[in-house]
């Protein structure tokens, strides 16, 4: 026999109306009425009453005073995204450009989005949350990536490991992404793939390593 205190108390929790609750069941809202008011004790709905409020038949009845006690809870969004073969990873709007912009003065905006882990693990095993989208303007880096494209940055390579790859980077406060090749002097040769764009010269203290640029989802 349904107990009208547990179902009301339950409601309340999880924030439903009679008339969601009834919705969601597919009854009448007179049908939960009738619940909530001990005017029935008994429904052929009680596993899905007891589903919707996130409990069971059992706790609903005075069979236990537990709630949670063998009750359906829906998968997190994490376990969700990794049943469906996905990775959340930050699109931010840091203001890189692929010539120079500006990167300091800019408030940094994020969007969490789901991206196929298979389409990542091609280019990187960095955890999800060193990763990050960026969509780079400008067309120094051109025919390689253009303008607003979208880039794959791996922020947990933060030095300089790699030839002739390609970087965003903090240069003198500008955001920018450039191919880097380290000097034997100490300085970076940054480079432009667009041979209209000259290259130019910097030492550590002027530039700062967000990531590496490991994946181009390219624009048509």
């Amino acid at each position: 026999m349904l107990i009208p205190d547990r179902l009301v108390t339950r409601m309340a929790e999880v924030d439903e109306t009679q008339s969601s609750l009834a919705r969601k069941v597919g009854v009448s809202p007179q049908t939960i009425g009738k619940l909530v008011r001990g005017e029935s004790a008994s429904s052929s709905h009680l596993h899905l009453i007891a589903q919707h409020l996130r409990t069971t038949p059992a706790y609903l009845t005075g069979q236990t005073d537990d709630p949670d006690e063998g009750a359906y809870l829906p998968p997190s969004e994490d376990e969700l995204a990794e049943q469906m073969g996905l990775l959340k990873v930050d699109e931010i709007d840091l203001n890189i450009g692929m010539g120079a912009s500006f990167l300091d003065e800019a408030p940094v905006r994020s969007v969490a989005r789901w991206i196929p882990a298979d389409w990542v693990r091609q280019f990187t095993n960095a955890a999800a949350h060193f990763l990050t989208i960026a969509r780079p303007t400008g067309d120094s880096m051109y025919p390689t990536i253009n303008d607003r494209d979208i880039i794959l940055i791996d922020r947990s390579i933060n030095t300089i490991d790699r030839q002739d790859a390609i970087w965003a980077l903090s240069y003198g406060g500008l955001g920018t992404i450039k191919r880097v090749r380290a000097m034997p002097d100490g300085s970076y040769k940054l480079m432009a793939d667009n041979p209209h764009v000259r290259e130019e010269t910097a030492v550590n203290e002027e530039m700062f390593v967000i990531g590496r640029v490991v994946g181009v989802i390219r624009r048509t």
